[in-house]
C-alpha cells in the first residue's frame, strides 16, 4: 500500500471518528432499568414528565427508558409503586451523566460533544436497578384510639386490661 493510501485511510478514520459522538458509539441511548419492590409483587406504573403512563407491570419489573429527552435534557419518569395492605410510593428518577461523553473530549470529537450524543441522548444514562420499599398500611381499624365506654361494653377478656382512673 502506498503512503498516500495509508495516510488516506487513517485520514478518513479519524474523520468518522470526529463525527461521531464518543458515547453513542460504545454505550447507547436506551437503557433496561428494573423496578423492584419490598415486598415484590407491587403494581408498578412508570410515567413520563408530563405524567402520562407509558407503562404497567408487576414487580420486579424491567421496562426500556430513553435517556435524554431533548437538546442537552435527560430524561426524567415518575414511579408509582402500589400494593394491597402497603402504602403507595411515588417518587422521581432520573437519567444521570453517563462518563463515555467524556471520550469526546479524549478523541477530540467536537460533533459528537456538541451535537450527536445530547441530541440522542446518550450523554446521559439510567440506572440499571429501582427499589421501593413499601411500608404496611395501617388502617383505621388498628389504630390505638381513645375511647370512653361503658363496663357493660367492655368484653369480659378484656376487663383485667382495664385502667382505673380516680
Amino acid at each position: 500500500m502506498k503512503l498516500s493510501q495509508t495516510l488516506t485511510t487513517v485520514a478518513t478514520s479519524i474523520l468518522t471518528l470526529g463525527l461521531c459522538g464518543c458515547a453513542s458509539i460504545v454505550s447507547h441511548s436506551t437503557w433496561p432499568v428494573t423496578f423492584d419492590t419490598n415486598p415484590q409483587g407491587a403494581e408498578v406504573t412508570i410515567s413520563n414528565a408530563k405524567g402520562e403512563a407509558l407503562q404497567r407491570g408487576q414487580s420486579p419489573y424491567t421496562i426500556t427508558l430513553k435517556s435524554g429527552r431533548g437538546f442537552f435534557v435527560p430524561a426524567h419518569y415518575y414511579i408509582e409503586a402500589k400494593m394491597n395492605g402497603c402504602t403507595t410510593v411515588k417518587q422521581r428518577v432520573n437519567a444521570h451523566f453517563n462518563g463515555w461523553y467524556v471520550g469526546n473530549l479524549v478523541f477530540g470529537s467536537v460533533i459528537g460533544l456538541l451535537i450527536v450524543d445530547p441530541a440522542t441522548g446518550a450523554m446521559y444514562r439510567m440506572p440499571e436497578r429501582y427499589t421501593f420499599f413499601l411500608d404496611k398500611a395501617v388502617s383505621d381499624n388498628s389504630e390505638r384510639k381513645l375511647q370512653i365506654v361503658t363496663l357493660d361494653r367492655v368484653p369480659q377478656e378484656m376487663r383485667s386490661q382495664l385502667i382505673a382512673i380516680h
